[in-house]
């Protein structure tokens, strides 16, 4: 069997070198590999079926397992009233400069009686409605999730990492113990630990926030953040423990054990379509996108080659004798037939980060075999056809697991150890990456102030 690896050819044209302009490299990427775009509306996004689809190859896994540890789907209003909001004052003190208000409505342009905030968060919404459903022990926990859409009125907008609006889950959990709200927090952060790392291959940091970071309201807020190609920090999705905070402010209360009133404790948590963008900084090169198979909307792609109708029939039936198997095996899986050169072809699906192509001419045909192309190491393979399915599952699960590695080594490349502030100031001048470092958890200064430390923290510039 040959294996060579493919000759560098610069088939993908017109996207700026990451080495040249990281930020210009993602927008550039984003758009061309038709994942998302710039609506009419400053600030909010259109994301298209490609980047769609992998935003829903992650629903579809953390779906099924918050589902699988009973959590629930709701539904909850998108309209907030401002007296709901206002409850929690910390929590709307961290909000207020982001909350877009609806205060004019019906064809008169009426004013309402009271504002509505678009919701940037659903804390301030459940609370109120969640009480009704909450009476004794016997109805905790209560584990809430919705599917949804929020709205922050951000004014530095990049696509997929900071747009006014933004899809999203944001679970609600409802708890008779603080102990059972705590290890529900953890819970969660371990699921997402797992999106970020099996599927789409990205190593990540898991802990707890500083106080100064905590989420607005919260006891304590947990993190995965993964690293960047450019040598920065991605929140990639975070876990709160509210205690007895929003509870307080909403009246949550139920009967215990002992017939007592006593208030509930509670949590959320959240992942985005930032982790799109996620895949995307964390994996891409020169030429685009780099997919991992688990979250790829297309897993293989089949570029037929042939100069005429006669050599198309002959490359068409051969195609169609084995790629039945790959239906059939759950491969996702897509033929090109436009009418376009095959280097044009190579250019799309490589923008697009495609794990693996199959080019397929006529010769192939007669020796019943596709030459393999990985976008990992672009090297050339001869594959028979027989029992093609189970060797391309094999190499999805080899490109997925090489992807990881990848990165983590690109993750241990760029994490280092230093022991004072200046050390750390001289760092960041110059580098990116993960500072691990000593931190008495009391002060900012405490690289300086000689305090016996409490923790050991990373430190990162971030988006």
């Amino acid at each position: 069997m040959k294996q060579v690896a493919e000759e560098q050819q610069d088939f993908v044209k017109d996207v700026t070198k990451m080495s040249d302009d990281f930020d210009r490299w993602y927008t550039d990427v984003v758009r061309k590999a038709e994942l998302a775009d710039w609506s009419g509306v400053r600030g909010m996004m259109v994301v298209r079926p490609y980047g769609w689809a992998m935003w829903e190859a992650i629903t579809r896994a953390f779906d099924d397992m918050i589902k699988e540890s009973g959590h629930e789907n709701w539904a909850f209003p998108l309209l907030i009233p401002r007296e709901y909001l206002m409850k929690e004052a910390e929590h709307i003190e961290g909000f207020a400069p982001e909350v877009a208000w609806v205060t004019r409505a019906g064809g008169n342009m009426e004013e309402l009686e009271e504002p509505l905030a678009v919701r940037p968060t659903s804390e301030t919404i459940i609370g109120p409605l969640i009480k009704r459903y909450i009476q004794s022990h016997r109805d905790l926990p209560k584990l809430t999730n919705q599917w949804n859409s929020v709205v922050r009125w951000e004014m530095r907008s990049r696509l997929f990492l900071r747009s006014r609006e933004f899809w999203w889950q944001e679970g609600h959990t409802f708890h008779a113990s603080a102990q059972e709200a705590i290890d529900e927090a953890a819970m969660i952060l371990d699921y997402y630990r797992s999106i970020a790392e099996d599927w789409l291959a990205v190593p990540v940091l898991a802990g707890r926030k500083s106080p100064a970071e905590t989420f607005p309201g919260a006891v304590h807020t947990l993190t995965v953040e993964g690293l960047m190609r450019d040598g920065l920090a991605l929140q990639m999705g975070t876990s709160h423990y509210f205690g007895q905070n929003f509870a307080r402010a909403y009246d949550i209360s139920f009967s215990n054990k002992e017939n007592d009133r006593e208030l509930v404790y509670s949590t959320s948590w959240g992942i985005s379509t930032r982790l799109v963008g996620a895949l995307v900084m964390a994996h891409g090169d020169d030429s685009g996108l780099i997919v991992p198979p688990r979250v790829a909307p297309v897993q293989v792609v089949v570029v037929p080659i042939f100069r005429d109708d006669q050599g198309r029939e002959k490359v068409e039936r051969f195609v169609k004798e084995w790629t039945p198997q790959l239906k059939a095996a759950g491969i996702r899986h897509r033929v090109d037939w436009r009418d376009e050169r095959p280097g044009d072809k190579y250019a799309h699906w490589e923008l697009k980060g495609v794990p693996i192509r199959l080019n397929v001419g006529g010769r192939d045909a007669d020796a019943g075999q596709v030459e393999m192309v990985d976008r990992l190491t672009r090297q050339k393979v001869g594959v028979p056809v027989e029992g093609i399915a189970r060797r391309l599952a094999q190499e999805l699960d080899d490109f997925q697991k090489k992807l990881y590695e990848r990165a983590a080594k690109f993750q241990q490349d760029n994490s280092y150890e230093l022991g004072t502030l200046d050390e750390v100031i001289a760092h960041y001048r110059d580098k990116g990456g993960f500072v691990w470092t000593q931190w008495c958890g009391e002060s900012g200064n405490c690289l300086v102030c000689n305090r016996p430390a409490k923790y050991r923290v990373a430190l990162a510039k971030a988006y």
